[in-house]
């Protein structure tokens, strides 16, 4: 997303510069398209209130962006008005309190960067350019999450505009029941989000990073180690493998098997890591780099320099998986074998949820993740890689027990993203909180 230098202002669809206004809220380079009938780049509280007030007064539907990476262009939709929220990007630490307040349109690096000086932590998106407006709502699968909780659980407030303009406070003990939407119902949320309040906790001592590469040749051994060691992986480390036509160390199609680690020590960190050299597959390795202390800040930017290129045109799709790999290896090859040039690549996550979340919109998830991120550049693309992502998902579609909102595509490939009481209680609070539908739906969901 291209974010603007200056004071926002209320943009016409009939007015010079709103086309370059529009798709310039989105970090995907596509075109879907789409045209709102204006734009309202909010600078203040006052202006959300504002425009959601007029939008109600014209009839007009509402989509909202904060810091647009949503892989679908979730927030562009024809007619209606589109609120960018980018400029509300504030950051407030009350570090003896070890709370937070943010702006949805404050990037997840900006906020890193805020809280570490303070040796404090969020689990903030892994791409820095992320607004955390859009990243809180979905769920927000941050780093170290798998051992911190969602980020979204560590929310503990929110100033958010209803359909009726009244700004309102949103807690645990005030108007509760907008807090739980606001835990994961993501861009099926009924309101603007015009502030989050976060709770914080200690910056882990040692973070940093563990590398191993594969070719990809080796696919079915990789998968069939690391869907077996997964289980047993500790919650503190982030075991996830990337597959890339440009992978690292080898420039050639590979598997990067990457190793994000945020401890108490680098002892405990290297203890947790030793089971990627202790494998039976460590010789068909091409080369490991040894656990290496590196900061967020350096692994945020790394990521997005390297895998998630802007000027890029993607298409992402996702799934949750309790499969074993063997049922998958087929799928997972035929994947491979097509996919297309760099930067597109898939990610697979070892996962492994506690048993239990604390009561909210949020409730789907399972073992293992898989996620495919078709990203196309230049002029030309054939219509397999167009399609990529999501032809291998619905091919892959019987394993899957559903998707994550964060990599969503509803609006070619509907599939579930909560659990049916969840949705069914989320609908419910809609049609209190918004019962004329102001608010734009799940694509690909009428209402």
């Amino acid at each position: 997303m291209r974010r603007g230098a200056g004071a926002g202002r209320i943009i016409e669809k009939s007015e010079a510069g709103f086309d370059a206004a529009l798709l310039g809220t989105s970090f995907n380079a596509q075109d879907p398209g789409r045209r709102p009938a204006v734009i309202v780049q909010a600078n203040v509280d006052a202006d959300v209130v504002a425009a959601v007030r007029r939008a109600r007064d014209l009839g007009l539907t509402i989509g909202i962006c904060s810091g647009g990476h949503s892989w679908a262009q979730n927030h562009i939709r024809d007619g209606g008005m589109l609120i960018d929220l980018s400029r509300l990007n504030g950051i407030s630490i009350d570090a003896a309190a070890g709370t937070a307040i943010i702006g949805p349109g404050c990037l997840a690096g900006d906020l890193n960067a805020a809280l570490a000086k303070h040796k404090l932590f969020f689990p903030v998106a892994h791409a820095y350019t992320v607004g955390m407006g859009g990243f809180l709502l979905q769920g927000g699968f941050g780093w170290n999450s798998r051992a911190s909780g969602l980020a979204c659980q560590s929310v503990i407030g929110i100033d958010v505009v209803l359909a009726n303009g009244a700004l309102v406070h949103a807690s645990e003990t005030e108007n509760p029941e907008l807090l739980w939407a606001a835990r994961g119902a993501g861009p099926g949320f009924f309101g603007v989000v015009v502030r989050f309040h976060l709770k914080l906790t200690a910056r882990p001592k040692f973070i940093g990073m563990k590398v191993q590469v594969f070719r990809i040749r080796h696919l079915e051994a990789v998968m069939a180690w690391a869907d077996r060691v997964g289980p047993s992986v500790a919650p503190f480390v982030e075991f996830q493998l990337v597959f890339d036509r440009r992978a690292m160390g080898i420039s050639a199609h590979g598997i990067q098997v990457l190793t994000p680690v945020l401890a108490g020590s680098w002892s405990e960190a290297r203890a947790a890591v030793d089971f990627i050299d202790k494998s039976p597959i460590r010789n068909l390795a091409s080369f490991t780099l040894p656990l290496l202390p590196a900061s967020l800040d350096m692994m945020m930017k790394g990521g997005e320099r390297t895998l998630f290129l802007p000027n890029t045109r993607w298409t992402a799709d996702s799934m949750w998986m309790n499969t074993p790999i063997d049922p998958l290896l087929p799928a997972l090859r035929r994947m491979a074998d097509t996919q297309p040039a760099a930067p597109s690549h898939a990610l697979w996550l070892n996962w492994n949820g506690p048993a239990t979340r604390p009561d909210m919109a949020f409730s789907l998830e399972a073992r293992t993740y898989l996620a495919l991120y078709g990203g196309l550049r230049g002029g030309t693309a054939s219509p397999a890689d167009e399609s990529w992502a999501t032809d291998h998902m619905r091919a892959m579609q019987a394993h899957s027990v559903g998707i994550q909102l964060a990599d969503e595509n509803l609006g070619r490939r509907p599939a579930p993203f909560m659990a049916p009481a969840n949705l069914t209680r989320l609908d419910t609070l809609r049609a209190l909180y918004d019962p004329d539908g102001l608010f734009n739906p799940y694509m690909g969901r009428v209402a």
